[in-house]
C-alpha cells in the first residue's frame, strides 16, 4: 500500500463511515459516533501502508498488531477488517445479531484479524505492551498500535502501562488517543480533566505528537513518523470530533451508545457521500 494516493484513502474513509452507519442502524444498537471520530486513524493504519498484515494469514508471526482498546468502537474495526479482506463485506450487516462473530465488542476467538478481546476499558495498552515485548523476544521487528479513548485513559491501569512501556524500552509500541472530548457520561473535561495531556505523556518518557485526528494527511504523517522512530514508546494525541462529520445532524453533542434512526442514517449517508 506504500505510495497510496490521499484521495484514495479519503474515499476509503468515506466507505468505512458508511459501513459504520448502515451496520449500527440495521442492528438498532452500537456506538456509531465513537467509531466515526477515529475513522482517519484506522483508515491510515490499514490502507495507508502503515500496518503490516496479511488477511490470508491472520496469525502471521511477523505481522504488526492493532488493538482497539476502546472496544465499543467495534463497528469501525469490523468495517476496516472487512475492507481489508479478512471476511466478506456483506457480513457487516450481521453486526450484533445472535450467532454473528461481529459482537458488540471485539472477540479474538470469533473473528480473524481481532488481536484482543476488548471493551472492558483501560486494558488495551497493557495488552499491547505484552504484544510488543513478545514480538521483540521472538526477534521480530513488528510494531503494535493501540487506539485508546480519551475517557478510557481515566483508568489507572493505562498509566501503569505507560510507565512500564518506558521501563522496558518498548519502542515498537505506538499509542493513539482518540481525543474527541466526550465519554459516556459527558465531556471528559468535566468528568475528569486530564489536560494538559501531552506533557503528562512526555513526563513519563513517551515521544508525543499532537495532531488534528480528522485530517487524514496529518494522521498519515504522524503514523509514519511514529513508526520509524526508535528509542522510546510513542503516542499520538489525535484531537477529533465525536460523530465526525455528521455532528450537526445529531440531537446532542455527546450522542453516545445509540444508533441513528433510518431517517437520520439516510441524511448522514447523504452528507458523507
Amino acid at each position: 500500500m506504500a505510495g497510496v494516493a490521499l484521495h484514495d484513502l479519503e474515499a476509503k474513509a468515506r466507505l468505512i463511515r458508511r459501513h459504520i452507519i448502515t451496520s449500527t442502524t440495521k442492528a438498532g444498537s452500537g456506538h456509531p459516533t465513537s467509531s466515526l471520530s477515529a475513522v482517519e486513524v484506522v483508515t491510515a493504519l490499514y490502507f495507508g501502508g502503515i500496518l503490516r498484515y496479511d488477511p490470508k494469514q491472520p496469525h502471521w508471526p511477523r505481522r504488526d498488531r492493532f488493538i482497539l482498546s476502546k472496544g465499543h468502537a467495534a463497528p469501525l474495526l469490523y468495517a476496516a477488517l472487512a475492507e481489508a479482506g479478512y471476511f466478506p463485506v456483506e457480513d457487516l450487516a450481521t453486526l450484533r445479531q445472535l450467532g454473528s462473530p461481529l459482537e458488540g465488542h471485539p472477540n479474538l476467538r470469533r473473528l480473524p484479524g481481532v488481536e484482543a478481546s476488548t471493551g472492558s476499558l483501560g486494558q488495551g495498552l497493557s495488552i499491547g505492551l505484552g504484544h510488543a515485548l513478545a514480538v521483540r523476544m521472538d526477534g521480530f521487528d513488528s510494531r503494535v498500535y493501540v487506539l485508546l479513548g480519551d475517557g478510557e485513559i481515566n483508568q489507572g491501569q493505562v498509566w501503569e502501562a505507560v510507565m512500564s512501556a518506558v521501563k522496558y524500552k518498548a519502542d515498537n509500541l505506538i499509542a493513539i488517543v482518540d481525543r474527541n472530548g466526550y465519554q459516556q457520561t459527558g465531556p471528559t473535561a468535566e468528568v475528569l480533566d486530564l489536560e494538559p495531556l501531552a506533557p503528562k505523556w512526555e513526563a513519563f518518557g513517551w515521544a508525543v505528537q499532537e495532531i488534528n485526528g480528522n485530517d487524514l494527511a496529518a494522521v498519515l504523517a504522524a503514523l509514519q513518523k511514529a513508526s520509524a522512530a526508535r528509542g522510546q514508546p510513542k503516542v499520538i494525541i489525535a484531537r477529533t470530533r465525536k460523530g465526525y462529520p455528521i455532528m450537526d445532524l445529531l440531537s446532542e453533542a455527546n450522542y453516545h451508545g445509540k444508533p441513528l434512526s433510518p431517517a437520520e442514517a439516510e441524511k448522514a449517508l447523504a452528507r458523507i457521500g
